[in-house]
């Protein structure tokens, strides 16, 4: 273990300090090259050396929200930098320090230079600072992004937008549906078709980002940067805009930016979780502008849509995977296609790994902890509403005293589906359906069973049900 003194970022210079100081002063300056001045003296010039232990090197901030954002947005290349640095560090670990000084942005002595006041060019028409932007993802084109019914639309609408940007009543674009169902891809794929020609400025940013890139400005007084340089871009693309609900500040910045950008004829693509119309905590002028161009909805998927995706991912892995894994797999996991695709990535690198085939027992084996979270629990009211709109009875004939045929039968499949798909009790099952006895229940179980054993079109009934209640 090296013996390293706690070290301030603003306090070594190399030659002056032991090895890993002087390793650390080369990080440092490597990290404030990429990222800017302002980023750097915002987030991480309070980071503090700690020791090297067993190839893994503590480095302390002053709070846990420094600690946790750090974390989430620069461990991974604090990691790179490090190993390319010594080979005898493997890993880094983030830690709290109470007692440590949190530094706002100043003037500082840095080494043997002094850092003044950040004066950032503004960008040009045709470039964006890259601590404004995130790089946007190669992998998330059109190409790779398959299209059904729930999607259509909204790809059509992306579509246009990257061919002619905008174009009169498109912009802005706003993008809304539930998580992992392709708004972000949609988003990357119009940002790198746009910059293909590379006469088009481009920047991409999640709405939290955006937040955290004002509070910047703000604690750097350089915020007439921020605003210039947000302005000057041809195309600005928010991301999950939900994140600024309840953060008044940050929305009236929004708001002015997408302004600005409007009237000056530049294309705004945004995304949320829900219509404009339904982000309850912004504000009345920001939802109304955000509703002023074209809203696309992407729907939850459908099984078909699933297993399309499934086989173009089996496809491009390269490793055989049989219809009837994929088949279940569209069927267990409906929430989002960020999952699914994971669960198949499990499956690909297991079958590459161990060198066994993809088969249903290995599936369910590698996915057991995935599958059992996906595992639905069905409802009797749910059941109860699936049934009857399948055979096109009323709601309340489930509990009413009817007993003619074309309600009892209905009836005894609910509860069938009940005892099935449900751990609730006989009696508990009886009082959903109007307070019936447990021996009713009973009967209709047994009843339905025979019936399908019988009835192979009633049976197929009963089973179209069931998968759609588990599905």
């Amino acid at each position: 273990m090296e013996n390293a003194q706690y070290l301030d970022a603003s306090a070594s210079a190399p030659g002056s300090s032991s090895p890993l100081e002087t390793s650390w002063h080369r990080v440092r300056e490597k990290l404030k090259g990429e990222v800017g001045e302002v980023e750097y003296r915002t987030w991480l010039r309070q980071i503090v050396l700690g020791p090297l232990e067993d190839g893994e090197l503590i480095l302390y901030l002053p709070t846990r929200f420094l600690r946790d954002w750090v974390r989430s947005q620069y461990e991974e290349r604090l990691q790179t930098l490090w190993r390319t640095e010594r080979q005898d560090v493997q890993g880094i670990e983030l830690q709290v320090k109470r007692g440590l000084p949190e530094v706002l942005p100043s003037v500082e002595t840095d080494g043997d230079s002094v850092i003044e006041e950040v004066t950032a060019q503004v960008a040009t028409s045709h470039e964006v600072r890259s601590d404004l932007a995130v790089p946007l993802d190669p992998r998330f084109s059109f190409d790779t992004f398959i299209v059904g019914k729930p999607n259509e639309f909204a790809y059509a609408c992306a579509r246009r937008v990257a061919e002619k940007p905008s174009s009169p009543g498109f912009n802005p674009l706003f993008l809304y549906g539930g998580v992992g169902l392709g708004k972000t891809h949609l988003m990357h794929a119009i940002g790198s078709e746009l910059t293909k020609t590379g006469n088009v400025s481009v920047a991409y940013m999640s709405a939290e980002k955006f937040m955290y890139r004002f509070i910047a400005a703000i604690r750097s007084q350089s915020t007439m940067e921020f605003k210039e340089q947000l302005r000057s871009v041809d195309v600005l693309m928010i991301d999950d805009l939900q994140f600024l609900i309840g953060k008044d500040n940050t929305q009236e910045e929004f708001f002015h930016t997408f302004n600005a950008l409007v009237d000056a004829g530049r294309q705004i693509i945004v995304s949320a979780d829900k219509s404009p119309s339904d982000l309850s905590g912004l504000e009345d002028r920001l939802r109304t502008r955000l509703g002023c161009g074209m809203v696309a909805d992407i729907h939850a998927t459908t099984f078909e849509l699933r297993i399309s995706i499934l086989e173009a991912k089996a496809k491009a892995s390269g490793t055989h995977v049989p219809s009837k894994v994929l088949e279940y797999l569209a069927h267990k996991i409906t929430s989002n296609v960020r999952e699914l695709e994971g669960a198949l990535n499990r499956l690909v690198a297991h079958a590459d790994l161990v060198g066994r085939p993809v088969t249903l027992d290995t599936t369910q084996d590698v996915l057991k902890d995935m599958l059992k979270a996906h595992d639905r629990r069905v409802t009797i009211e749910e059941i109860q509403r699936k049934v009857a709109e399948h055979w096109n009875i009323r709601l309340t004939d489930m509990s009413s005293a009817r007993r003619a045929r074309a309600v009892a039968r209905p009836r005894q499949v609910a509860m069938f589906l009940a005892k099935q798909l449900t751990s609730r009790s006989l009696p508990e099952i009886g009082r959903k359906f109007g307070n019936r006895d447990h021996t009713t229940v009973m009967h209709a179980v047994n009843r339905v069973g025979e019936l399908m054993e019988q009835d192979p079109s009633f049976a197929e009934d009963v089973e179209l049900l069931r998968r759609m209640l588990e599905g």
